[in-house]
C-alpha cells in the first residue's frame, strides 16, 4: 500500500523514534535499518494523529510487533482488550485484531466510532458458526444454556447465555455446571473437549460441542513434542487451549495468551516453546530478552492482515468498509452475554 508522504518528521524526531522502536525489541527480532525507518515514519504520524483525533488503538498480542510496540495504547488477550475497551474515554477505537474483536468493542461502546483497519481480518473459528446455527442447536437441545467462546460473531453472542475466553472458560463452565447438568459449548470443538476432560465431563451427554476449528491451532502436531524435549532438555512447552487434546495432554501448561505470558514471566526455566500464533513468540522475545524461545508456531493470515499503513489510512481517510456497526437489537442481546462473562469471571470461585 502506497501512501502520500506528508507531515514528514524532522531528522531528529525520526532518529528518536527509530531508537525507541529498536529499544522495544524490533532490532533484536531482525528488523533491518530500512525497515525500522519505514516503521518509524509511520508510527510517528499515527501517534500524532490519534492524539489529535482522540482515538485509541487496542492491539491483540498476535498483531505485528511494530503495531504492538509502535502505536498500541494497550495490548492483551481478548478478555483484557474487552475490559479496557469498556473503560476508554476515546471518541474512536481503531481495533488492531480481527473482526469479532472489533464487533465486541462496538457492542461495549455503542456511542463510539469503531474501525477495523484491515477489512479482510476475519476468523476461521468465528466463521464456523452463525446465529441461525445456534438457534437450530438450541431447538435441538431445548433448555440447555449456550456458552460461547469470544471468537464468535455478534449474532452468535446474541444467541448465547454467557461468553468465555480461554483465560476464564474453566472457571465459568464450573460455575455453569453448578446450576446446569448439561450445556452447549461452541464453536471450538477442541477447546470444548479439553475443557470437558479438565472438568471431568462427558462430551455429548454433559457438554454438547460444535465442530469449529482455528486454522492456526488445528495444524500443530503432538508427535513433535518428544523430539523438542530431547533436543532442549528442560524446555517448558506451553499450548493454547484451542490445540488438539493429544497435544494439550503432552505439554507443561495450557491456557490463553495472557496466562502463557504470566507463566513465562514467573518461570525460572531457560527455554520455552509457545504453541500458538507466532505473534505471541515475537512479543515474548521483546518482553523477556534473557529467555530463549524455540519456534513452533503458525502465522494467522487474519491477524497479520493489519499493517501500520492500514492504521494510518484509517485515521486519515477511513472507508465505509472499515466502520464496524452492530444492529441495536443484536448489540443489546450480545451485551448481556458479555456482561455475564464479566460477572462470573470476576465473581466468587466455583465450588471444588
Amino acid at each position: 500500500m502506497t501512501l502520500k508522504t506528508k507531515d514528514e518528521p524532522s531528522g531528529a524526531d525520526l532518529d528518536r523514534e527509530i531508537d525507541r522502536l529498536s529499544a522495544a525489541g524490533l532490532d533484536a527480532l531482525g528488523y533491518s535499518d530500512a525497515e525500522l525507518e519505514r516503521c518509524a515514519r509511520l508510527t510517528l504520524r499515527i501517534n500524532r494523529l490519534k492524539k489529535k483525533m482522540n482515538a485509541v488503538i487496542p492491539a491483540h498480542v498476535y498483531q505485528r510487533v511494530e503495531i504492538v510496540h509502535g502505536v498500541a495504547d494497550f495490548i492483551g488477550d481478548s478478555y483484557k482488550l474487552a475490559k479496557l475497551c469498556v473503560d476508554t474515554k476515546a471518541d474512536r477505537i481503531v481495533f488492531c485484531g480481527v473482526r469479532f474483536m472489533a464487533e465486541t468493542a462496538k457492542i461495549l461502546n455503542p456511542d463510539k466510532t469503531v474501525y477495523l483497519p484491515a477489512i479482510e481480518a476475519g476468523c476461521s473459528l468465528a466463521d464456523s458458526i452463525t446465529g441461525d446455527d445456534v438457534r437450530k442447536l438450541k431447538a435441538k437441545h431445548p433448555g440447555l444454556p449456550v456458552v460461547s467462546y469470544i471468537n464468535t460473531t455478534a449474532d452468535v453472542k446474541a444467541e448465547s447465555d454467557v461468553i468465555v475466553t480461554s483465560a476464564n472458560a474453566s472457571k465459568i463452565l464450573r460455575l455453569m455446571f453448578e446450576r446446569h447438568p448439561r450445556l452447549i459449548f461452541l464453536p471450538d470443538e477442541w477447546m470444548g473437549r479439553n475443557l470437558a476432560r479438565e472438568l471431568g465431563k462427558k462430551v455429548g451427554s454433559e457438554i454438547v460441542v460444535w465442530e469449529g476449528k482455528c486454522i492456526v491451532h488445528e495444524n500443530f502436531d503432538a508427535s513433535s513434542v518428544p523430539l523438542y524435549r530431547k533436543r532442549y532438555p528442560g524446555v517448558k512447552i506451553l499450548a493454547h487451549a484451542e490445540c488438539s487434546p493429544a497435544l494439550v495432554q503432552s505439554v507443561d501448561f495450557v491456557g490463553g495468551t495472557g496466562d502463557m505470558m504470566k507463566y513465562v514471566k514467573d518461570s525460572k526455566a531457560r527455554h520455552f516453546m509457545l504453541v500458538t500464533e507466532c505473534g505471541l513468540g515475537d512479543l515474548a522475545r521483546t518482553e523477556f530478552p534473557d529467555k530463549s524461545f524455540i519456534p513452533m508456531c503458525r502465522l494467522c493470515p487474519y491477524m497479520k492482515a493489519t499493517g501500520l499503513e492500514h492504521i494510518l489510512k484509517t485515521l486519515e481517510s477511513p472507508s465505509r468498509d472499515q466502520l464496524i456497526e452492530v444492529s441495536a437489537d443484536v448489540a443489546i442481546r450480545a451485551r448481556r452475554s458479555i456482561d455475564r462473562m464479566f460477572e462470573l469471571a470476576e465473581g466468587p470461585e466455583p465450588k471444588r
